[in-house]
C-alpha cells in the first residue's frame, strides 16, 4: 500500500517559513519595545513643558495651587476619596507651599496635579483629582483613573515631594530632589514604585536624556536598587559620580526611575 508523506523538499519549505514568522514575531516585539522605551523620554518632556506652562500662567504649582476653585468651582467634597472623584473640572485647592504631596490639608496634590494640568487643557485625559481608596490623603495611585498611563506598558507617572535626601538614607541617593516624578509599575495600594525597565534599558533611556549614570544628575534609579540595577549597594558608602548600572544584571525588568526637580 501507498504511503504520502511530506518530502525532504516540503519539510524544509515549512521550517523556512516557520522560522521567518518567529524572527518576525521577535523582531516586531522588539521594535514595539523600543517605541515604547522612547515614549518615557517624550512623556517626561511634555509633563515638564505642561508644568512650566502652567507655572507662567498661574504663577502656581498644579496640585499646589491654592486658588484653583476660582478657576475650576469646588469639589463637593475636599480632599476627596474613591467614592467622591471629581468627574468634572470642579476641583479641590492647594495648600500653596511649593510641595507637591498626597497629604495636603484640602487637597491629595500628587493627584489633584494631574486635574489641574487636564483642566487648563495641558494634557489630555481625565482625573479623578482623589485617591484611589476610601482614605482621602494617602498615595494610592490607578493608571488612566489619577494618574497618567505611560505607553510603556504598565508603567505610569506621579509627582512627589522628595525635598533633600540625606546621606543617611539607604532608599534614595543623597542630593537634592525637591518635586520629583516617580516612574515605574503600580505597587498595591501606592504608586508607581515598582521596576519596569530593565538594567540595560534604563542606562540607554539615562544616557540619551542625562549623564547615563544610576545615582547622579537629572534622572537616577533608587538607591535601594543597588544589588540588581546599580553597582552601588544600599549605603553611601561608594562615589555617587563614579557610580554605574549593573549590567551583570539582566534577569528582569528591576529597575525604576526618578526624576528630580521635575515641578
Amino acid at each position: 500500500m501507498k504511503q504520502n508523506g511530506f518530502s525532504l523538499v516540503e519539510l524544509s519549505i515549512v521550517l523556512v517559513i516557520l522560522g521567518l514568522l518567529t524572527g518576525g514575531i521577535l523582531g516586531g516585539q522588539s521594535l514595539i519595545r523600543a517605541a515604547e522605551l522612547r515614549s518615557v523620554s517624550t512623556e517626561h518632556q511634555r509633563y515638564v513643558a505642561a508644568v512650566n506652562t502652567f507655572k507662567d500662567k498661574y504663577f502656581a504649582i498644579p496640585g499646589d495651587m491654592s486658588n484653583a476653585q476660582a478657576f475650576w468651582g469646588v469639589a463637593g467634597t475636599c480632599p476627596g476619596n474613591n467614592a467622591s472623584p471629581s468627574t468634572s473640572p470642579v476641583t479641590c485647592n492647594g495648600d500653596g507651599n511649593g510641595r507637591i504631596t498626597p497629604n495636603a490639608t484640602n487637597s491629595n496634590e500628587v493627584f489633584r496635579f494631574w486635574q489641574h494640568l487636564a483642566n487648563a487643557g495641558l494634557i489630555e485625559g481625565s482625573y479623578t483629582g482623589v485617591s484611589n481608596t476610601a482614605t482621602a490623603n494617602v498615595e494610592a495611585g490607578a493608571l488612566g483613573v489619577n494618574i497618567p498611563r505611560s505607553k510603556l506598558s504598565n508603567a505610569g507617572w506621579q509627582p512627589m515631594w522628595g525635598g533633600t535626601m540625606p546621606v543617611s538614607s539607604t532608599t534614595f541617593f543623597d542630593g537634592e530632589y525637591n518635586n520629583m516624578f516617580y516612574f515605574g509599575s503600580m505597587t498595591t495600594g501606592g504608586g508607581p514604585t515598582v521596576g519596569i525597565i530593565k538594567t540595560e534599558e534604563a542606562w540607554n533611556i539615562d544616557t540619551k536624556m542625562d549623564d547615563g549614570k544610576p545615582a547622579t544628575g537629572g534622572i537616577v534609579t533608587w538607591e535601594y536598587d543597588g544589588t540588581y540595577c546599580s553597582d552601588l549597594a544600599p549605603s553611601n558608602a561608594g562615589s555617587l559620580a563614579d557610580s554605574t548600572y549593573k549590567f551583570s544584571y539582566t534577569s528582569s525588568t528591576a529597575c525604576r526611575f526618578i526624576f528630580r526637580n521635575a515641578a
